[in-house]
């Protein structure tokens, strides 16, 4: 239990961490990594080259400190930053390795204007902000190790399928190499993928939406290759799932594991809407609404560049002509000569919120997105000009996670 003076402390902290924040936390993955290269086999280095991970930490330690004398308050972000170091391995010894340096970067960009008091109050609220980590953690460690097909850590899964869905993605259907059940997980989930690449330096870890229903004996990812554009270099781990991996290799997975999931307890219609490689958590959603709640409507959105990059469309049409609850519409923001001939879409441009009020019969809706971040804002402000409330909005990070929000800090 912190004191009321410790909190006091902290909470005086906020106006400066709301300043410095990207700073503070950028040096803090300097110092890190410097004193222990082996968490570079941990994080995503595109997301640190990006500056993605430094501004959601900065994020999440602004957060703490606003609310740190009711954390209860940010509970659901623990829970879902929980799930994602659990899928990734993070273990309660790396709590104390993190809030050294995190001390040492506060004082590092502030210099004097840190005191001894402050450093030593953040010390202490530190310390029971990392114990509501580790507890969320072992929770989630537990569930993962004792569910029926569940494992903790990496099991080996061998490619049995290597489908390609459409120019720039592909999809791998994962079996377990031991022959033994599966986890289940509820749409909308993701698994992280070991990758042990030749040539690299460090073990890459990414974080792959499952993009099929569950209960069906495998794991299907949908990878989109990530090439280089606007001073963005490729992606390490899709260019080499997409180049080297073979049906019948062997890669390393942990879990299911996320908290970006399908209400499956309401009753009110689904609208899933998609933007490029975003549409894989949906689809899972799409598939398991199909094949176990078939009362209830559902709307399936797709935007992509045009349909080369379409990826699942007659996966989709398919759903549709059997389907009566299924209604689907695609947007294409570029689409080629062929598609423009053909006129094999439904809007030429982005979503809007105009073009939403024209297909859909209200705003009463379960709405869930996922895609690129200028789309996922486009939608998120749509949604909220339309007056969806808040608990009708459902939407994931590819990444670290960010605000939809006009201003930096959430």
């Amino acid at each position: 239990m912190l004191s009321p003076k410790t909190i006091e402390v902290v909470k005086s902290t906020v106006p400066v961490l709301e300043t410095h924040g990207k700073a503070i936390t950028t040096r803090f993955y300097q110092r890190l990594f410097a004193q222990h290269p082996e968490l570079l086999n941990i994080f995503n280095h595109a997301n640190q080259k990006q500056g993605r991970q430094q501004t959601a930490l900065a994020n999440a330690v602004y957060a703490a400190a606003a609310h740190i004398d009711n954390l209860g308050a940010i509970m659901p972000v623990v829970e879902q930053i929980g799930h994602k170091h659990r899928s990734l391995g993070i273990k309660p010894e790396h709590y104390p390795i993190v809030g050294e340096n995190l001390l040492a970067a506060i004082k590092d960009v502030l210099g004097d204007a840190v005191t001894d008091e402050i450093i030593q109050a953040w010390a202490e609220a530190y310390g029971v902000i990392a114990d509501a980590f580790i507890s969320v953690e072992a929770g989630m460690y537990k569930e993962a190790r004792e569910q029926r097909g569940g494992w903790e850590g990496w099991r080996s899964f061998t490619v049995a399928q290597k489908v390609k869905e459409s120019d720039v993605i592909t999809s791998f259907y994962l079996t377990p190499e031991d022959g033994g059940e599966i986890a289940d997980y509820l749409p909308g989930q993701y698994i992280t993928v070991k990758a042990e690449i030749p040539g690299e330096k460090n073990t890459h870890l990414r974080q792959y939406s499952l993009s099929d229903s569950p209960g069906k004996g495998y794991y299907r990812i949908s990878v989109k290759r990530e090439d280089a554009a606007d001073q963005r270099p490729k992606g390490v781990v899709s260019s080499y799932l997409h180049s080297q991996v073979k049906e019948g290799d062997v890669l390393e997975i942990s879990a299911p594991a996320g908290d970006f999931v399908l209400n499956t307890a309401g009753d009110l219609p689904v609208v899933l809407l998609a933007g490029g490689v975003g549409f894989t958590p949906l689809m899972s959603m799409l598939n398991s609404l199909v094949e176990r709640y078939p009362g209830r409507k559902v709307t399936f959105i797709q935007a992509a560049t045009g349909s080369s990059t379409h990826a699942m469309k007659e996966h989709v049409a398919k759903l549709v002509e059997n389907n009566s609850q299924v209604t689907s519409y695609t947007c294409y923001s570029a689409p080629s000569a062929e598609d423009l001939l053909k006129r094999n879409f439904d809007k030429q441009g982005f979503v809007d919120l105009p073009w939403l009020k024209s297909i859909l019969p209200s705003n009463k809706a379960d709405f869930y997105f996922c895609g690129p971040i200028p789309f996922m804002k486009a939608v998120y402000r749509a949604l909220k000009e339309w007056e969806v409330p808040q608990e009708q909005i459902h939407f994931e990070f590819f990444g670290p996670a960010g605000s939809l929000e006009d201003q930096t800090i959430a």
